[in-house]
């Protein structure tokens, strides 16, 4: 699931350098790269990745 949230996260920082749009600085292209970047570590790890089965 982080995994889809990462590819949307790097695709709006995509559109927003892309298109040149003029944004705040919370939202600028680098910024939600790096939450796109954090969310792939987070899946990377196996963080998000949904339920594991019981071990017996």
């Amino acid at each position: 699931m982080l995994a889809v949230v990462a590819a949307v996260l790097f695709f709006v920082s995509f559109l927003i350098n892309a298109a040149d749009i003029t944004t705040n600085d919370v939202f600028s292209s680098g910024n939600v790269m790096l939450l796109g970047l954090t969310a792939l570590a987070l899946h990377v790890a196996g963080i998000g990745t949904g339920w594991s089965a019981r071990r017996r």
